[in-house]
């Protein structure tokens, strides 16, 4: 195994405050996924399908509490890769790294198209115009100091946030006949077949669905790695994690349930705007449409410093080209940033003139890699503490049930995983993804030791130290 480093990534200021980790937390959770694709999910399932939403967010306040024991026994290592990487040696670092960077590439591509199809009807440009302009924009907000990144975040985030706590209290109002002209409530639940309309079936082959829509919790604990205080914003993070999944997703789905007949819902309609409009909310689609946009805004924000900082990191355990390593004077990574936005930008022009051939491709192979991901933490997790306990290391901040609860997790993976295997709609995505991930590893197998570290105890050459070189030689 490599010899780590100091701190196992690039010695950034740290630029990020509580505040920024906090927000970037909890809007983390809320995405395009909550208000519009959730509307697919209750139109298949009907109102049982809070029950799937219970049990995902369990899932992953496990993982995340999990995650956040590791990196609060030993914070500064970097983002959960290289936990990864001590856990299970290089080349499982190798391969968990440039998969996890693929997984978030292939979104900003996605997400850039997805905004600029909703830019489309306010100005009037071509899809892939307005899809380099999105990314080179988030690419310029990533382009400066840490914190430039975090306050950004930290607006879009609030949107999202403002919106969805406005929604619960107004639509809390309805159902309690404060407003309104009042809703049968029972008829909604229990009008068609009750609560399973369709069986238990559809709620096991959603699951998948469901966790897809909660998927980047773990980019918090990645940008706390750039704060002062890694371990005590982690442990904040993945303790405040399981109310705010209940919060923004169960109390949404169930309170559009009672208020909006499930089979009057449509695949691709915001249920959100559904319920705004029986309410009589004024303007019910622009405010949607706005929160929409300020969570696809947000997704290509930080997926666009996610890649970046998973690549750096890379760079740094020589699984990537050293050059990617230099960063500007106030820190920011730009080399990592270019290149992920590059390859965001191929993503969405694959969308545009090749969507059968070359999209779905990448989106079949992405699909499934975040739950690869949660996999190795569960598995890190349990070597880890497993090695903690053997040495006689005290921990302060632990995972109650272990080991019980961390193997019960996995297993939950391995299950959604088969769900997917069994369901038709799902299949090709398990099998491109699980295809993805060993040909990474053959790759890691044969690539991983060919280029060498970067010691943080040598200087890292920044983009504006090596013109000033250029320029002085030039003068030679």
């Amino acid at each position: 195994m490599k010899e780590p480093t100091s701190d196992q990534t690039v010695s950034e200021d740290k630029g990020l405050s509580s505040r920024h980790i906090a927000m970037i937390a909890l809007g983390g959770v809320i995405g395009a996924g909550l208000f519009v694709g959730s509307s697919a999910a209750i139109a298949k399932a009907g109102p049982g399908i809070a029950l799937v939403f219970v049990a995902v967010g369990f899932l992953i306040m496990a993982i995340m509490r999990m995650l956040g024991e590791i990196v609060v026994s030993d914070p500064g290592r970097g983002s959960f890769v290289e936990y990864i990487r001590l856990a299970h040696g290089d080349r499982i670092g190798f391969a968990s790294g440039w998969l996890y960077w693929f997984f978030w590439v292939v979104v900003i591509g996605s997400e850039a198209i997805a905004g600029a199809m909703m830019l489309r009807d306010w100005i009037h440009l071509p899809v892939w115009v307005l899809s380099v302009l999105l990314i080179i924009s988030m690419k310029l907000v990533n382009f400066f100091a840490p914190k430039i990144f975090g306050e950004c975040e930290f607006w879009l985030s609030s949107i999202k946030v403002f919106t969805i706590v406005a929604f619960i209290l107004l639509a809390l109002l309805y159902v309690l006949h404060v407003f309104g002209h009042g809703v049968s409530v029972h008829e909604n639940l229990f009008g068609r077949r009750g609560l399973f309309p369709n069986g238990i079936v559809p709620l096991l082959a959603l699951v998948p669905t469901v966790l897809f829509t909660m998927m980047g919790s773990e980019i918090s604990t990645v940008a706390a790695a750039e704060t002062s205080d890694p371990g005590e914003n982690v442990s904040r993070v993945t303790r405040t994690l399981g109310l705010r999944i209940m919060m923004f997703y169960v109390s949404s789905i169930c309170l559009i349930t009672m208020i909006v007949p499930w089979w009057s819902l449509y695949p691709g309609k915001s249920p959100f705007v559904a319920v705004l409009k029986v309410m009589g909310v004024p303007g019910a689609a622009l405010i949607m449409q706005i929160a929409i946009l300020s969570a696809v805004l947000s997704c290509l924000n930080s997926s666009m410093y996610i890649t970046s900082r998973i690549l750096t990191e890379l760079a740094i355990q020589g699984d990537a080209p050293a050059f990617l390593v230099r960063s500007a004077p106030d820190k920011a990574p730009r080399m990592a940033i270019t290149i992920s936005s590059i390859a965001g930008l191929l993503v969405a022009f694959s969308s545009i003139f090749a969507p059968s051939e070359i999209f779905g491709f990448l989106l079949n192979c992405s699909g499934g890699l975040i739950l690869l991901t949660y996999a190795l933490i569960a598995t890190s997790y349990i070597v880890l503490r497993g090695r903690s306990k053997r040495a006689g290391t005290s921990e302060h901040f632990t995972m109650m049930l272990y080991p019980y609860l961390s193997i019960a997790s996995l297993i939950a993976i391995i299950l959604v995983f088969v769900a997917m295997l069994i369901n038709p709609g799902e299949r090709e995505t398990a099998f491109a993804s699980l295809g993805t991930a060993v040909v990474c590893y053959l790759m890691a197998c044969n690539f991983a030791s060919r280029l060498a570290p970067v010691a943080i105890s040598e200087p890292v050459v920044t983009e504006e130290e090596t013109k000033d070189e250029e320029s002085k030689d030039g003068n030679a």
